[in-house]
């Protein structure tokens, strides 16, 4: 099983809109190219900065092929389209974790 983390620093000041555009979009579109079979978003909770919030954005896929695809293949309308809208209001950083057994 794969891991791919996707950390997200979000101004406060966006906080809100930006949470209902990734339930209501990004997610669902993540889910939709079929390469994970699960996901979930949390908050960060030991963020230490008082202009912005960050979340972590876990899907979950059985191998790393489905990854890379996905990666390969959505980047850029998936990816882009979340840098286009918050652009200027956002960081991210990508981390793909494998679970050991």
């Amino acid at each position: 099983m794969f891991l791919y983390n996707v950390t997200i620093g979000i101004d406060k000041d966006i906080e809100t809109e930006w949470l209902q555009w990734v339930k209501q979009n990004y997610l669902p579109a993540m889910m939709a190219t079929g390469f994970f079979r699960d996901c979930k978003l949390y908050r960060v909770v030991t963020h230490d900065d008082e202009s912005s919030v960050s979340y972590s954005i876990q899907v979950f896929a059985e191998n790393i092929e489905n990854v890379v695809n996905y990666l390969n293949q959505h980047t850029a309308t998936i990816i882009e389209g979340h840098r286009l809208k918050f652009k200027d209001k956002h960081v991210a950083f990508n981390t793909l974790l494998e679970e050991v057994v």
